[in-house]
């Protein structure tokens, strides 16, 4: 017999649900991934039912890893339909994302949770000054850059993102725009790229958690079950919540509080790791 405290178990299941709902309308209101936002709600869910900090980002980021695998399923359908995932890119850019992900995933297996909490603070730091002050048609260049440099560019979407438990659409989306990509095709091909990074992410983050020590109940390795259940379908429901929400509410001010909602995430995070 397990040894759980109900109490706990109810609670954090309700706080769970709330993460999925929280996650889908900000996901639906400004088009992000559900992991930007996931990882760092489970977080704080999880600091305030007293997981162990030894093991909090690693369950968070496992957690939001395997939710990305249906959702980003589901993406990808719809965006295949509409003509909008770059296979070209895809056979391209796949395998140099895929070893990133071994890459990341090993490295995150192996590495304290602070370690990991500051990995996130800091990207999701520079994706919220992207998202704030990124000028209006911004470029780098005119297109992607040649081998090896966007193998190197892909490996390292891999490496951080699996890292931080977020699918490809936060580090891609901004990148591909960057280099003139068209925005519809950057965020198709986001979604497949998302599924190349939880898939293997997820199992990465049930075998290198697997016999880990004070794991929140109903865990396999550092993947939380009843989160996945919960945040899922709860995402799925409440994203064309926030899609319909957006379509009333000017975008600049989303992306500003979204970029706000980021910074502040990642100088809470900073007070944990330096406090």
């Amino acid at each position: 017999m397990l040894d759980i405290d109900w109490g706990q178990a109810t609670l954090l299941a309700v706080l769970l649900l709330g993460t999925g709902v929280v996650a889908g309308v900000i996901a639906g209101l400004l088009g992000v991934g559900g992991g930007i936002v996931i990882v760092p709600v489970l977080y704080h869910v999880f600091s305030f039912v007293g997981v162990d900090e030894a093991v909090r980002m690693h369950v968070a980021v496992g957690t939001s890893l395997a939710t990305i695998v249906p959702t980003s399923i589901s993406s990808l359908r719809a965006h295949r339909r509409r003509g909008s995932v770059d296979v070209d890119l895809l056979k391209s850019w796949g395998p140099a994302i895929a070893v990133g992900v071994i890459i990341g995933a090993a490295i995150a297996g192996s590495v304290q949770g602070i370690t990991l909490t500051a990995v996130f603070a800091i990207v999701a730091l520079l994706v919220a000054l992207n998202m704030a002050f990124r000028p209006e048609n911004f470029a780098i260049a005119d297109r992607l850059p040649g081998t090896p440099w966007k193998q190197s560019v892909g490996g390292g979407i891999g490496v951080f993102s699996v890292m931080m438990g977020i699918g490809g659409g936060t580090l891609s989306v901004p990148i591909l725009t960057a280099f003139r990509f068209p925005i519809r095709l950057a965020v198709g091909t986001a979604a497949a790229i998302g599924l190349i990074i939880a898939v293997p992410g997820a199992l990465g983050a049930i075998l290198f958690g697997w016999g880990a020590e004070n794991l929140p109940p109903f865990s396999i390795g550092y993947v939380n079950v009843v989160g996945f259940l919960l945040i899922v379908p709860a995402t799925v429901l409440t994203a064309p919540i926030g899609a319909r929400i957006a379509h009333a509410i000017p975008q600049r001010g989303l992306r500003y509080c979204f970029a706000l909602f980021l910074a502040i995430t990642s100088i809470r995070m900073g007070f944990d790791i330096f406090g």
